[in-house]
């Protein structure tokens, strides 16, 4: 799609170039809260015109180029369905603009997309949301006593096998490596485990890998083939695509980091930075959820999850019933264990910040935002990658990520009383 007049000033699709130092995304999440973004937008009034309001957003992104070492911001904004912005700013590849056609991949989002399905299949009548696991994986440890709803929500306690080290070694030490579903669930499972189904909550990429061997088994087809039937194609999200290998299809937002630094045990004074677009993503999620999508797309989702687009009104207040808020605390050997508040909570498959629904997805170097205000219908869509300077000594990523920090002023501008946590 093409940029169309610019007599509108931002209202609609621009692509702008700013040339940075190379650079990339990344950064963890975290657990607590700056709520002084929210008291200065209060301070000032949304203008009611949509030029505007479109043109202060594209002020923000293009500050964030600058401001917050980003070397690539792509972002749609939508109210009620209606397109506010669309832009892309910065460069993809060092003389490559970065456009809103660009394609990237959306890790976490599809969490939200096979909870979803999930959710389809209870309002089916296939299965229920307290169904034990053990009716599809009796093989699983505590199978008996972990339930749907609890891998969906992760509260079924298997151990994360992200921050194992021995994962941690594999995957630095060969970051094209491709990973099945059954090493995923084995590393995971030789980490303690530090509770037991549905006392605590961690936030658990094992359950969503457990998730989809279950949804195979209980319907009798590969993940890829029920999210593209039930989730995908039902939303029209054309651009949005499972893959088995690393390619993106094209155009291609790259993306390059400095993560592997200290494992590589590169001396801080040395230059360091890598491309990581064609990193394995394979770990990532479970084999065929892993997938690859664009701005347009991102946007789509985030108002369908929202609000419940293809689900009955008892499953849709079940993803986005903030349940779990005073539920969980932090244990020895759990490292995102923690009591969940009204920050930062946990529905089937989403993110609950305040009043607003997310996902911020991150891998090899990119970081993206799909988030919704059910109360002013604002879909915000957002992928970011990062320039050299953003990472520090070791190779650490900033943290709060650029692309929440974008997200959370480009939300107290348009909710000022209703703004999105920022999570350091």
């Amino acid at each position: 799609m093409g940029d169309q007049d610019m007599s509108r000033q931002a209202a609609t699709r621009v692509t702008r170039r700013h040339t940075l130092a190379t650079g990339i995304v990344l950064a963890g999440g975290g657990l607590l809260v700056n709520k002084a973004g929210r008291a200065a937008a209060q301070a000032t009034p949304v203008p009611a015109s949509r030029e505007e309001q479109a043109a202060a957003i594209v002020a923000m992104a293009e500050r964030a180029l600058a401001d917050f070492d980003v070397r690539a911001v792509i972002l749609r904004v939508t109210i009620d369905g209606e397109e506010l912005v669309t832009a892309a700013f910065g460069e993809s590849m060092t003389g490559v603009p970065a456009t809103s056609e660009m394609h990237f991949r959306n890790g976490s989002v599809a969490i939200a997309y096979m909870a979803t399905l999930l959710l389809v299949l209870v309002d089916q009548g296939v299965v229920a949301l307290d169904d034990p696991l053990s009716t599809w994986l009796p093989e699983l440890p505590q199978a008996e006593a972990a339930t749907l709803r609890m891998l969906v929500n992760m509260t079924a306690g298997y151990p994360d096998y992200v921050p194992n080290e021995r994962f941690q070694a594999a995957f630095y030490a060969d970051p094209f490596r491709h990973w099945t579903p059954d090493e995923q669930i084995e590393i995971g499972l030789s980490t303690p485990r530090v509770f037991a189904p549905g006392t605590n909550w961690d936030y658990s990429h094992a359950n969503y890998v457990i998730l989809g061997q279950a949804l195979e088994r209980m319907t009798g087809q590969p993940l890829a083939d029920l999210l593209q039937e039930y989730v995908l194609s039902p939303l029209g999200l054309s651009a949005t695509q499972s893959s088995a290998t690393a390619a993106i299809p094209e155009p291609i937002l790259h993306a390059f980091s400095s993560e592997r630094r200290s494992a590589l045990g590169i001396d801080p004074a040395v230059p360091f930075y890598e491309e990581s677009t064609f990193w394995n993503p394979s770990w990532t999620l479970a084999e065929g959820a892993v997938q690859t999508t664009n701005i347009y797309d991102l946007a789509t989702s985030a108002e369908a999850i929202g609000t419940g687009a293809l689900l009955s009104p008892e499953s849709h207040e079940a993803q986005i019933a903030p349940s779990l808020i005073g539920f969980g605390e932090p244990l020895a050997g759990c490292l995102t264990c923690h009591t969940l508040d009204r920050a930062y909570s946990f529905g089937l498959g989403v993110v609950i910040n305040g009043s607003w629904l997310s996902q911020t997805p991150l891998f090899g170097g990119y970081s993206s935002v799909m988030s919704y205000l059910p109360s002013r219908k604002i879909a915000v869509a957002i992928a970011t990658t990062l320039s050299e300077e953003s990472f520090d000594e070791q190779g650490s990523y900033p943290n709060p990520r650029p692309s929440v920090r974008l997200w959370t002023e480009i939300g107290a501008y348009l909710a000022p009383d209703d703004a999105p946590p920022l999570r350091t």
